[in-house]
């Protein structure tokens, strides 16, 4: 279990990655070399991971979300699809998963047409069948667990 200061460091940091040792030093009471000391020590315990900025993807003109499910068309074939689907920078996140597919993209384009594209290049590159899913909308994405 994670002690509590810790988590409230990173309640913090998730709302807002950006926010200062000082800024956090004020949020847990805490000095600020004592914030920033427990910050090295998550980052370097692999807790937090990265820090990244959240960029909106109609603004990059990639309005279309869909969820594409994979799965190999020869069982017998090796696991190998998301080293042969890296390459395909419209894949927003690969995720294998349990049930009949064996994984789930998330991929952005900017049309149906682009969609379609990237479909057949997914097919071809890792000899899979797929399943789509166009997302309608999106009321909340990316939040922070709850711990």
């Amino acid at each position: 279990m994670m002690e509590e200061t810790d988590a409230e460091i990173l309640r913090q940091l998730a709302r807002d990655g950006r926010m200062s040792f000082t800024d956090l030093a004020k949020e847990t009471g805490l000095s600020v070399s004592a914030v920033h000391s427990r910050v090295r020590r998550l980052e370097q315990r692999g807790v937090i991971r990265g820090y990244h900025a959240v960029i909106d993807p109609e603004a990059l003109d990639l309005p279309l979300t869909a969820f594409v499910s994979v799965k190999p068309i020869d069982p017998a074939a090796p696991d190998d699809a998301p080293d042969h689907l890296a390459g395909i920078s419209a894949i927003e996140a690969c995720h294998s998963v349990a049930g009949d597919e064996s994984y789930i993209l998330k991929v952005r384009v900017p049309s149906p047409t682009a969609l379609e594209a990237v479909l057949q290049e997914i097919r071809f590159a890792a000899n899979v069948s797929t399943r789509t899913t166009v997302v309608l909308s999106t009321p909340y994405e990316g939040r922070p667990p709850s711990f």
